[in-house]
């Protein structure tokens, strides 16, 4: 061999050499950091929680909110030679993801770790398995799952990535929940609430509809079965609602609304509780009420003068606001304090909103707040105060969560025999008046019609409503209230639909869904009132 072969050999060796020292030392590099599934197994422990967080039940024991465990992969940067080639790979199959923040993020060699992408599917595991590139690892996580999507989804709320509460329910028991053990039972009944969120739906393609609330309440007791928002929000799919998309609202507790006419019944109620007013009086009903520079009139001229039931039946604020007017401000303002209206109500669910008051209870905003007109409210506020018409005067703090040890203690709005005299009148309403479209066969629906235009900065919209239908039934032994609300519903000409065309019917289609589950017995012979609405006893102007 001649010596400048030798010398190529030599130098062939040295550079050999060379090589495996330097795999020598990232080899070592790698071992005395531990790589990545070694500080993977670090990690584990600070995000995988010691106990399962419990899971959410309706009232039956249906799994509403669980949690399963999934991958999260993560990165560290100071064990990947080519940033770019690693987020190219990434990119490739997650194309959610910012190329160059990932590139940016991936090439800082002083970092040891930094999520890539979390809550990944199996196949999207197995896919990052099968990619040749380097500092990539999993971290194993429990993550939120809601079976029946986006059923009750404002209920039962959000989790964030790291396991906490952030909405609904999840948030409001956030810590008894991370304990783990048995699960919250909600009072909700998903038979009930699919029947809602369902009527909801078809309303909103039959009426073109902003939004909307219905409400199913347990009289007796104050146990929500139903609660629905309208647009619905998959907890599945937070990333699919931004922070302020529609869906995220829970308007059944989070908007309020100037309900319009179903203030009426209370009014006549407080009315006759206080001794203001018999069933039997007669109103002037034939002329509006001038009170400054407003002027209250009707929606159609129908009688000379009328009792308190025809004034129910015909939905007449001149005769609601005469009858607001024997009661007198102190007790009306005294009776809205305690049906719990001037106030947000009280719910385990965070976002309740207060209601927006007149800023004088002066004799224009009692005659208007008479028919609900010039007091914003919640829907469930409204309603766990309607609902003591259908519970002997008596109303329950409304609940969502099934408590053994909890004590409602009732709030006394009204004597029974005032709660059962209205729940005739409004029986009446759904029998021949504004309200027939909410009439069910056999299931004695009692309710009253609510109309009123669209309150927006400064004053009104013309073109747009807020229709409502409050009621209890079975009319003869009230166990429900119901209420539905429907934010500027379109009818076909153009115009914002009335309750009565809208509100009404979905409610009635509620009914007849929710009757038969809820076990009442149907009865085809109605009970009508002993009086009807123009056999006065007294007139009074």
């Amino acid at each position: 061999m001649s010596e400048a072969s030798r010398d190529r050999t030599r130098l062939a060796g040295l550079v050999l050499c060379g090589v495996f020292v330097v795999m020598a030392g990232r080899g070592g590099y790698l071992a005395l950091s531990g790589g990545p599934r070694a500080n993977a197994a670090v990690q584990v422990a600070e995000t995988v929680p010691d106990v399962l967080r419990a899971g959410i039940v309706d009232r039956n024991g249906e799994l509403l909110a669980t949690s399963v465990e999934t991958y999260s992969l993560w990165a560290n940067p100071s064990l990947i030679w080519e940033a770019e080639d690693v987020s190219a790979g990434l990119k490739s199959l997650f194309p959610d993801l910012s190329l160059e923040d990932l590139k940016a993020r991936l090439s800082d060699r002083e970092k040891q770790f930094v999520w890539v992408k979390r809550g990944l599917t199996p196949r999207q595991r197995e896919a990052v398995m099968q990619l040749p590139l380097e500092g990539l690892s999993f971290r194993e996580e429990m993550r939120r799952s809601y079976p029946r999507g986006p059923l009750a989804g404002q209920v039962l709320g959000q989790v964030d990535l790291d396991g906490r509460g952030i909405a609904g329910i999840e948030r409001s028991f956030d810590s008894r929940l991370k304990a783990g053990g048995e699960p919250v039972r909600l009072t909700l009944d998903i038979e009930a609430q699919t029947a809602l969120e369902a009527e909801l739906a078809a309303a909103a393609t039959d009426y073109d509809m902003d939004g909307a609330a219905a409400i199913l309440m347990e009289t007796r007791s104050g146990e929500v079965l139903g609660m629905a928002s309208w647009p619905v929000y998959d907890p599945n799919r937070p990333a699919a609602f931004p922070p302020d998309h529609p869906a995220r609202l829970n308007r059944a507790i989070g908007a309020v609304y100037e309900l319009g006419s179903v203030f009426k019944p209370l009014t006549v109620a407080a009315a006759i509780d206080a001794g203001a007013v018999r069933p039997g009086d007669v109103f002037n009903v034939s002329r509006p009420i001038v009170l400054g520079d407003f002027e209250i009139g009707d929606t159609h001229r129908f009688a000379e003068s009328a009792n308190l039931t025809e004034i129910i039946v015909e939905s007449s604020n001149i005769g609601t606001v005469h009858v607001a007017r024997a009661l007198g401000i102190q007790r009306q303002e005294a009776f809205l304090t305690i049906a719990g209206l001037m106030a947000p109500v009280d719910i385990e669910l965070p976002g309740s909103e207060a209601p927006l008051l007149p800023e004088t209870f002066d004799a224009v905003a009692a005659a208007t707040v008479s028919y609900g007109h010039g007091l914003s409210v919640s829907p469930l506020a409204f309603l766990t105060a309607f609902a003591a018409l259908g519970n002997g005067g008596e109303m329950l703090p409304a609940t969502l969560v099934i408590d053994a040890d909890r004590k409602a203690q009732p709030t006394r709005l009204m004597s029974a025999i005032t709660a059962e005299i209205v729940t005739r009148m409004m029986r009446e309403s759904v029998i021949r008046g504004t309200a027939k479209s909410a009439d069910v066969a056999g299931y004695r629906v009692a309710g009253k019609t609510g109309t009123g235009e669209k309150a927006i900065k400064g004053g009104y919209d013309k073109n747009a409503n807020i229709s409502s239908f409050a009621a209890v039934f079975p009319e003869d032994g009230p166990q429900y209230a119901l209420i539905v609300t429907l934010d500027d519903p379109k009818a076909k000409a153009g115009r914002g639909a009335t309750a009565g065309a809208s509100a009404a019917p979905v409610a009635g289609r509620i009914i007849e869904r929710v009757a038969p589950l809820l076990g009442v017995t149907p009865r085809f012979e109605d009970v009508r009132p002993e009086q009807t609405a123009r056999t006065p006893e007294r007139s009074t102007l």
